[in-house]
């Protein structure tokens, strides 16, 4: 994984101009800060705090204390463009709904991906990156060699996610195995007996592979996934400002930077013909 040069580069920004500032400009700077963000009815004046599980490598995860991955410098780079202070938190992905709606936070920037459900709950951005689905295996495990393999298979999901709904498709409910990180279910395929499969979305897997993981992934993606930034539906100001913000980033080659560093390609180029998209 790529250094954070986004993140980095903030900070040591905020570094230098705190360093550097006098008196009446740092009262200045506070007044406006506090100011900042008021038209969008924020959790924390002058701050866009937003939530993800901090188990989704490469998405989003603690390393040495600190929140890393795409899902992380995005959030980054849109707080930046709102004049706000980024103010990234974690909270367990099973009740990540619940925490926007009950006003904990003001966005979810966690790889979330839009579903009519969900959209039920909440109001989503438009997409700001693509991923599909995808069945993984241990590397010696041959056979399941597609979807249809896993009747009757454990497989490992995280709960309340878009491939735990595709588990119960597949197998029994009694042979599904709850996580709270697909990162850990994906280690799991290695201990024999534990898991048959897994299904989680195909970056994370691929992630983990280039990370020495004995696994491989069976077939194409069982779907394509759009993820999107989720806020409250009485929030219509703040998902104006943040489409704003993300059309913004892609404009001006920021959200290109962030992901060919993190990937090597651009996650909105993604080859989306003939493959579902999940609703």
């Amino acid at each position: 994984m790529k250094k954070l040069s986004i993140l980095g580069a903030m900070l040591s920004t905020s570094l230098i101009l705190a360093a550097c500032g006098g008196g009446d400009e740092a009262e200045e700077t506070s007044g406006s800060s506090d100011n900042a963000g008021s038209e969008y009815n924020l959790f924390e004046d002058g701050k866009l705090t937003w939530a993800s599980s901090g188990l989704y490598k490469p998405f989003n995860y603690e390393e040495s204390g600190e929140l890393k991955g795409f899902d992380v410098e995005i959030g980054y780079a849109i707080a930046e463009k709102l004049g706000l202070e980024p103010n990234p938190i974690t909270t367990p992905w099973e009740t990540i709904l619940q925490g926007l709606t009950g006003e904990r936070f003001d966005a979810i920037i966690g790889s979330m991906a839009i579903t009519n459900d969900r959209a039920e709950q909440v109001d989503f951005s438009d997409p700001y990156y693509y991923s599909g689905g995808m069945v993984f295996v241990a590397e010696g495990n041959n056979e399941i060699t597609s979807a249809e393999d896993l009747k009757g298979k454990k497989i490992g999901v995280v709960a309340q996610s878009t491939y735990d709904s595709a588990a119960q498709e597949y197998t029994d409910s009694s042979n599904i195995q709850y996580y709270n990180s697909d990162v850990v279910a994906l280690n799991d395929l290695e201990i024999e007996g534990r898991l048959d499969a897994v299904i989680t979305a195909d970056v994370v897997g691929y992630e983990a592979i280039a990370a020495g993981l004995e696994i491989k992934e069976v077939g194409e993606p069982l779907w394509i996934e759009k993820a999107a930034i989720a806020v409250n539906k009485d929030n219509p100001e703040l998902l104006e400002a943040i489409n704003g913000a993300l059309k913004e980033i892609q404009e001006d080659g920021t959200y290109d930077e962030i992901s060919t560093n993190l990937f090597d390609r651009n996650l909105l180029e993604t080859d989306i013909e003939g493959i579902e998209v999940l609703e």
